[in-house]
């Protein structure tokens, strides 16, 4: 291998792992302990977007809280409109808890969810694939209402709904 070939490999190998970096990641809580990434090392990484002791919220200001809370109800409505679009439909309600990790300019670097309540009570394996496969897709090139000057994170528990079209 000529040193030229050795550079533009060099080259190609550091410009596609930083485009592999930059894509968000989806994933349900227990696979992405599996895979070995640590809610607890994303939270050190990332300062919650509010909280009680506003010291440790990245949104203090009243405007911003509003901001923040309506971006995050706008991004749970167009994932559920993607969902739609996407020819996914709930057949029952689901309770799931979603932890999303946000980058300082709004994108979304992990989106963890986990569905909640008896094993009976959640949707299949192979609907939880689907809607990870497609929870993958919406956040690629999602952008979120607000930025800050660091990542931050935001939770909520949610219910995932049959949509109402006949």
């Amino acid at each position: 291998m000529t040193m030229r070939n050795a550079i533009a490999l060099l080259f190609l190998s550091v410009a596609f792992s930083f485009g592999v970096l930059g894509q968000g990641v989806g994933l349900s809580v227990t696979e992405a302990e599996t895979r070995g990434i640590s809610i607890q090392t994303l939270d050190a990484e990332n300062k919650s977007a509010v909280h009680v002791d506003s010291t440790q919220a990245v949104f203090t200001d009243d405007e911003d809280v509003k901001v923040l809370y309506n971006s995050y109800v706008q991004l749970l409505q167009d994932l559920g409109a993607f969902l739609a679009a996407n020819d996914f439909e709930w057949d029952v309600p689901r309770r799931c808890y979603n932890r999303i990790y946000f980058t300082p300019e709004g994108t979304i670097d992990y989106f963890l969810f986990q569905f909640l309540g008896d094993v009976e009570n959640q949707p299949s394996e192979e609907k939880q694939k689907r809607f990870e496969e497609l929870v993958n897709d919406f956040i690629q090139d999602y952008q979120f209402g607000i930025t800050a000057p660091v990542k931050f994170a935001q939770c909520s528990p949610t219910v995932y709904r049959p949509s109402t079209k006949q």
